[in-house]
């Protein structure tokens, strides 16, 4: 005998809405302008940014420079590739 197969959500397939999510989700797609995040967020968020700017300033400040196209190695104007 087979079996039904399962589902693995009935959200879509329920007409009666009673659960707030799905209807929060489509409202806040509809109306970008009335969301506002929370003073405790956004102050979270601009201690992070913060932080990551001074390790990222200090990661900076401690390597050393590179010497890319080496100084002493000028044979003359041209690129190395051309002959």
């Amino acid at each position: 005998m087979t079996r039904k197969k399962k589902t693995r959500s009935l959200a879509d397939k329920v007409t009666i809405r009673t659960g707030k999510r799905k209807d929060y989700r489509r409202w806040r797609h509809d109306n970008p302008d009335e969301i506002v995040s929370s003073r405790r967020f956004t102050e979270k968020k601009r201690q992070q940014r913060k932080l990551q700017a001074a390790r990222k300033l200090a990661r900076q400040q401690q390597a050393g420079k590179l010497d890319l196209h080496g100084s002493d190695s000028r044979d003359g104007d041209a690129p190395k590739g051309d002959a």
